[in-house]
């Protein structure tokens, strides 16, 4: 497998460091990486600023020897039906990954990942499952015409469980629409982290990596002088390897699957131990010793 290190990790939306791109880069080189998947959204890459940037990143990326393999585009194709119905979500999210994909091909980038919709309350099913196949199906067709695959992360609700993201791919139907498949999500739904990983894997292209630990919620009921233990557990980031995320049963099967593509690593939430430089290189580091030390990657 390749690895690789998500920018997004550097980006400051959770308290931790901040690395504009020119840095980043670099950085990711010396940290030991030999791939990096940029952010498409600012602070990072944004559409709205590549023009000055394209060719900065292109001399940073050759001058640390290093690729760019994948650009994270952050998509929720859901389309409201109550107030603001009238603004064109998807359309603008289409022009969004296109606009993505031809900075992709400037970079010699060949993979966007994508996320679906989050359900939206009061409409059906199959109608937020018709749009994202549209959606997605158009994004593809656009993305073709630039040498890039689009990978569907399982991060978002319609199509989240691993047999009905692989239906959603089926109906998709584009040689260039993959899977970004992720442990996280089938892990805290309970799926069975072997079996996903095995089926998932002949479609994957890309895995996104992070472990976590599951930590019990409770309130306080005073009419009782007890406490009321809360359904939903806080999940909270930890160095890799040493959560609740069977990542040995997930990279067995994906081994078992065929799966020999990207595996990237990210920390995108408020993790044990800050967001120092200091924690946030540890923890990339402990990810490749960890990849390392079960052959995954060289």
């Amino acid at each position: 497998m390749t690895p690789c290190l998500f920018s997004i990790s550097y980006a400051g939306f959770w308290g931790q460091s901040v690395l504009q791109m020119a840095d980043f880069i670099p950085h990711a080189a010396t940290l030991g990486y030999e791939s990096v998947m940029i952010a498409g959204k600012r602070p990072h890459l944004s559409p709205l600023d590549a023009a000055e940037q394209i060719e900065p990143l292109k001399a940073a990326l050759s001058a640390a020897k290093i690729r760019c393999d994948v650009i994270g585009a952050y998509t929720n194709l859901a389309q409201p039906s109550g107030i603001g119905c009238e603004v064109p979500q998807i359309e603008f999210q289409i022009a969004y990954v296109e606009s993505l994909a031809r900075i992709a091909a400037q970079l010699g980038t060949k993979i966007i990942r994508i996320f679906g919709a989050y359900e939206i309350d009061g409409q059906d099913p199959q109608t937020q499952w018709n749009r994202c196949v549209s959606a997605i199906r158009e994004m593809c067709d656009r993305a073709a015409a630039h040498g890039v695959t689009i990978a569907i992360q399982n991060h978002h609700d319609v199509g989240l469980h691993t047999e009905a993201l692989l239906e959603m791919l089926a109906d998709i139907d584009r040689p260039n629409c993959k899977l970004g498949f992720d442990a996280w999500s089938p892990a805290l739904r309970g799926e069975k982290l072997y079996e996903a990983a095995k089926l998932a894997a002949p479609h994957t292209v890309i895995t996104t990596n992070a472990d976590y630990i599951k930590v019990p919620r409770h309130r306080y009921r005073p009419e009782l002088v007890n406490y009321e233990r809360q359904e939903v557990d806080w999940v909270r980031a930890v160095p890799f390897g040493t959560g609740f995320i069977d990542y040995e049963a997930f990279f067995n099967g994906f081994k078992d699957g065929g799966f020999d593509g990207i595996a990237t690593f990210e920390m995108c939430s408020p993790l044990r131990g800050g967001g120092s430089m200091a924690n946030l290189d540890a923890c990339a580091a402990t990810y490749l010793n960890w990849m390392k030390a079960r052959h995954l990657i060289a």
